[in-house]
């Protein structure tokens, strides 16, 4: 019996990666693509890692968000579409638009090339991003039935870009879809095991706290999620028939500040302690400190935030059971550890 295959955009991404995984694990057929077939050799290093070498269900195309080119043929033959590529957030952009275009054009390209392909359904990764920016005054969890409000002040391009590409697909699927379903996963603060020192920007915190560049923390609170528990959430948005037409956040319901996350570090690699930060910025610090940094900007409209969420959808309508947001967190180390990303310093 001929498998079925999955289209996976951006395969050498951390989730996109772990998906991969996954999907193959499972018996599917996976055809993935990248800006540039330079990145053959990493996704294989990745998967190696991750459990499987046995590459013969895996075809590795490329096609980029921001061309037309190609993408009627990456689809040919797909049964579902995991739409995770997203262009990557340029901190020293110019203007907002150069995050926010490319980002909607992309999710675009990808629902039309599906649709004309007959793919019977697309899974989108969006963003946390899309659901709490711009509610200041927040006291109850976040669900999937919040979106940011892009009429705040002071919201970050990146947001912007996950709301308005989120919402494009939505409506794209509303009048132009012709029967093609979507469902999109957002997921928090991603974790868990990394599979070659190439990850994504919520993984550089770990390395950062593990090897002393932060001393002082902000007084950020965030949700974790581990990136196995994001990739088994795609498959069943991709697979259950309930899942159609939803949003599913994917988060453990848990919030931690940073100092939390430093304390669960420190527990575990007590060879790191004595790098490991015990002390919170003052909030106005934070926000001087990105005047002048642009890489400082998302986190300075973080600080002093309201950050809880809830999984209960995704729970009793999917039967999702998440790790804990600790064993994502050591798990990131671990891997980084385990690959001599990071060190244990020296004895004095």
């Amino acid at each position: 019996m001929k498998k079925q295959l999955v289209v996976v955009t951006g395969g050498s991404g951390f989730i996109a990666v772990h998906i991969i995984l996954q999907l193959l694990q499972q018996g599917y057929a996976v055809r993935t693509t990248v800006r540039s077939l330079k990145k053959v050799a990493l996704i294989h290093q990745m998967l190696t890692t991750g459990g499987v070498s046995d590459f013969t269900d895996l075809e590795v195309v490329s096609a980029d968000l921001t061309s037309n080119q190609n993408w009627d043929q990456v689809m040919q033959g797909a049964t579902y579409v995991m739409q995770v590529a997203s262009p990557t957030p340029t901190l020293n952009f110019k203007n907002e638009d150069e995050m926010i275009r490319p980002a909607v054009d992309g999710v675009l390209r990808v629902l039309k090339a599906a649709r004309n392909a007959n793919v019977k359904r697309v899974v989108l990764t969006s963003a946390y991003g899309a659901i709490f920016a711009g509610h200041p005054n927040r006291t109850t969890p976040y669900t999937e039935a919040d979106w940011s409000d892009l009429s705040a002040k002071n919201i970050h391009p990146y947001q912007k870009s996950k709301t308005l590409s989120e919402q494009a697909a939505w409506e794209f699927i509303q009048k132009d879809g012709r029967g093609l379903e979507l469902a999109s996963v957002n997921p928090v603060g991603v974790m868990g095991p990394v599979l070659a020192n190439d990850y994504s920007h919520s993984n550089i915190q770990i390395e950062d706290l593990l090897t002393g560049k932060i001393k002082s923390v902000p007084k950020v609170d965030s949700g974790y999620v581990d990136v196995r528990d994001v990739a088994s959430l795609h498959l069943l948005a991709m697979t259950q028939p309930q899942a159609k037409g939803e949003r599913f956040l994917a988060t453990t319901g848990e919030t931690l500040s940073m100092l939390d996350v430093a304390a669960i570090l420190r527990a575990h690699f007590p060879a790191f302690a004595n790098q490991l930060p015990t002390k919170e910025l003052p909030n106005i610090a934070v926000k001087v400190a990105a005047m002048t940094k642009p890489y400082l900007k998302m986190v300075a409209g973080l600080v002093g935030t309201y950050a809880e969420t809830s999984n209960h959808k995704a729970v009793t309508e999917l039967d999702w059971h998440p790790r804990s947001a600790a064993t994502a967190i050591i798990a990131t180390a671990q891997s980084m550890i385990d690959l001599g990303i990071v060190t244990a310093p020296k004895r004095q």
